[in-house]
């Protein structure tokens, strides 16, 4: 029985010099492990101060260098932990991860002309918040966007967009202001950015009970060409 108990001592001394020798020899995957839990327990509101940091910095051209490195990679191979949904535009100006100066594995991007959201995006959302925890929704339009200017075109002139852009620029329509605003276009991103955002809130049963629990926040913003801003006032 002594010799049992010596022999149990010696192997779990031996697993835990393994266990250890591992870690020295592989600093970067335990900093890495440890990066991974601190990303998987970001609040709302730490997710929405660190969109927030990395836009100010890439406004003052001072864009934070996104995480690309391959030990990045083989990290995120194990599994992801992004701490917000991008619901945009997919016009080529807007840029998500430069925007926001985020690397691989930090945003869930959602994208199309004129970031409107139809069942299968919700489904995406609700995938991303129910399965891998994402605690910040962000829908975000931007300036002078072009789906945007077609759904206001169409408002005016009932001529429908040729081929299948009307599936596109239909959501958007009752967005567009029926009163005199100074910018039509601009009101109309807003109003839709806003718009999404409600659609998002009263989805039952995930996000609607997920933001009432306070678990996520769901909120809007406007992108600004000129400058590279963000505007994250639109709720």
């Amino acid at each position: 029985m002594a010799s049992q108990h010596n022999r149990r001592g010696i192997l779990q001394l031996g697993a835990g010099a393994a266990v250890a020798a591992s870690a020295l020899l592989s600093p970067g995957l335990a900093l890495a492990k440890a990066k991974q839990k601190v990303e998987a327990a970001i609040t709302p509101d730490q997710a929405l101060a660190r969109l927030m940091a990395g836009n100010a910095s890439f406004a003052k051209g001072h864009a934070l260098r996104p995480n690309l490195t391959h030990q990045r990679v083989t990290q995120l191979a194990k599994g992801q932990n992004p701490i917000a949904v991008l619901i945009t535009c997919s016009d080529s100006r807007v840029s998500p991860e430069l925007v926001f100066g985020t690397g691989l594995g930090e945003l869930f991007v959602l994208r199309d002309a004129g970031n409107t959201v139809d069942d299968l995006m919700e489904a995406s959302v609700e995938y991303a918040v129910a399965e891998l925890g994402v605690p910040l929704v962000l829908v975000m339009g931007h300036e002078r966007c072009g789906a945007v200017k077609a759904a206001v075109e169409f408002s005016r002139t009932q001529v429908a967009p040729p081929g299948a852009i009307h599936f596109a620029t239909d959501p958007i329509l009752s967005a567009v202001p029926t009163g005199p605003v100074a910018d039509i276009v601009d009101a109309t991103v807003q109003e839709n950015v806003r718009r999404v955002v409600r659609q998002l809130r009263s989805a039952e049963p995930i996000l609607a009970k997920a933001v009432a629990e306070g678990r996520i926040k769901i909120i809007g913003a406007r992108y600004d060409l000129d400058d590279g801003t963000v505007d994250f006032g639109l709720i």
